[in-house]
């Protein structure tokens, strides 16, 4: 009897049209890491084969997918006082590996079918009913994070392991991925993670936080993600995974060419860069600067904090920087002032930084810097992510966790190192010697605020040794109250140079240390 009360409850509560089997389970990270090693003991099969074939790119093209819209009213917990919704993205287009969703409460958990009358398809029509066991593209989040009579995209979760989230106050610029492999190899191709399962937790009302599981499924691996989102003026995700890799046959038995994994990209950001105050490749456009990101902060495990300017090269750039437990990294947006952007469409500077918080130690490893040339500002052509020296072994579980921090202001993000800061770098062609070029770096900070023109604070630079530095000089910066330090280098060939430079008095490091790689434009 208390059985059929307690199905009849979940029938009132879970509208019909979505209702399918359900299940007594509670859902934790350990029920999803459970499913995720016995898939991991099967070769990886593609959810692009559940597709009906006219949601396949070849029938369904951009504009076509672009008229179709879901319906606001028809949003996943609109029908009750929570303090989020869910939406839901059509199948189809380049979106062709559905996702299948499920919904949890704390005891009971069930499948979210593909519901057709959720979508408004204007003009267009299909040539069959879509079967309700086709899933979805992907997901957004709602959430009143700007005003609180009004629903805000918090974040959304499309195509293959990325996502990206907004504080208040944010556009969308950057992404976050679940994995990301062989990234930036030149030998193979870099393999692409999916997630394939998820489970949504039923948030309670005036629950600040809302709670996402995931199943990741690729051909060398199977993951599971617990995600546990806090928006805000910068909005937290925190993330636990544990990833299982397969052995090799079951990889080849999905991939005959697939070699073994150089690099395990994890907590991997995406961002674009076309040019800034730093680019030597110039663009006929109106505008100064166009990014979503302007640099990669890091800091190390020895207190070290790093900046590397972003840039747009010629030809692929693939930097490593070795480090051991590692603080933090990330893509960050420092230029917020429009008038460097003068862009009124885009706003580029209201993009949220994005900083990778370790939570534990993660040992030894590298954080890598790839990036891409581009010809425009549609494609995110730079990648960041942290590769462990130690790679994990098949079928061993391999967990790590980490927060991300959505945000403006560095401040608030609480990316403050005891270090001033790089705020700009610019460079050009010494007028004197056009086989010599010259970089303008401007530091500033409370740290720089004590010294004169008379007692100024040195600068400490250095190269590879297929360049020389001929010539450094301090100057005090009068428009910003810190210090421009003027580089002259002299490359020996055609290969890339890596710089550092940072201001210090006496054994006191004064600033961030700002690396950069340069090669010919």
């Amino acid at each position: 009897m208390k059985r059929l009360l307690c199905l009849a409850l979940i029938m009132a509560i879970w509208p019909a049209g979505r209702l399918a089997a359900y299940e007594y389970a509670e859902v934790s990270l350990d029920y999803v890491a459970a499913k995720a090693k016995v898939r991991a003991q099967k070769p990886f099969q593609s959810p692009r084969v559940e597709l009906p074939d006219f949601l396949r790119e070849d029938k369904l093209d951009y504009d076509h997918y672009h008229q179709i819209a879901f319906r606001d009213e028809d949003a996943l917990w609109a029908s009750e006082p929570l303090p989020f919704r869910v939406e839901f993205f059509h199948p189809g287009y380049i979106y062709s590996e559905p996702i299948h969703v499920n919904e949890f409460t704390l005891t009971h958990v069930q499948p979210i079918r593909f519901v057709q009358d959720w979508f408004d398809y204007r003009t267009l029509h299909f040539p069959k009913q879509i079967p309700a066991d086709t899933g979805y593209a992907g997901f957004k989040i709602l959430y009143p994070l700007n005003q609180s009579n009004k629903w805000d995209e918090l974040g959304a979760f499309l195509g293959a392991s990325y996502f990206r989230l907004l504080g208040a106050g944010q556009v969308y610029g950057q992404s976050a991925r679940g994995l990301a492999l062989d990234c930036g190899e030149t030998d193979r191709p870099e393999e692409f993670p999916i997630f394939t399962d998820w489970w949504l937790g039923k948030p309670s009302k005036g629950e600040d936080r809302i709670k996402l599981y995931a199943i990741l499924d690729s051909v060398s691996c199977v993951g599971a993600y617990e995600f546990i989102i806090i928006p805000g003026a910068t909005t937290l995700m925190n993330v636990d995974a544990r990833i299982y890799f397969r052995e090799a046959d079951k990889i080849h038995a999905a991939n005959p060419d697939r070699k073994p994994n150089k690099t395990v990209g994890m907590a991997p950001l995406t961002s674009m860069f076309w040019f800034g105050k730093a680019s030597e490749r110039k663009f006929d456009d109106y505008r100064a600067e166009v990014h979503d990101s302007d640099g990669l902060l890091m800091q190390l495990g020895n207190k070290e904090v790093l900046w590397r300017p972003l840039t747009d090269p010629s030809i692929m750039s693939h930097q490593v920087f070795i480090a051991k437990d590692i603080s933090g990294f990330g893509l960050i947006q420092r230029e917020r002032n429009f008038a460097n952007y003068q862009d009124i469409f885009n706003h580029y500077d209201q993009t949220p930084s994005v900083w990778v918080q370790p939570n534990g130690l993660w040992g030894e490893g590298e954080i890598h810097l790839v990036e891409l040339p581009t010809q425009n500002e549609y494609m995110d052509n730079v990648v960041a992510f942290w590769n462990p020296k130690e790679q994990p072994q098949p079928l061993k579980e391999y967990p790590f966790s980490y927060t991300l921090k959505w945000g403006l202001s560095e401040a608030d993000m609480g990316l403050t190192f005891d270090k001033d800061k790089v705020t700009s770098t610019r460079i050009g062609v010494d007028a004197r010697d056009p086989k010599v070029r010259q970089f303008a770096i401007d530091f500033a900070g409370p740290k720089l605020k004590p010294y004169t023109a008379e007692n100024p604070p040195q600068a400490i630079t250095s190269c590879s040794a297929n360049a020389g530095i001929s010539d450094s000089q301090v100057f005090p910066n009068p428009y910003n109250g810190g210090w421009r330090v003027v580089i002259k280098l002299e490359p020996h060939n055609q290969d890339p140079v890596d710089l550092r430079c940072t201001l210090q008095k006496g054994e006191e490091v004064l600033t961030e240390t700002w690396t950069y790689h340069w090669s010919l434009p």
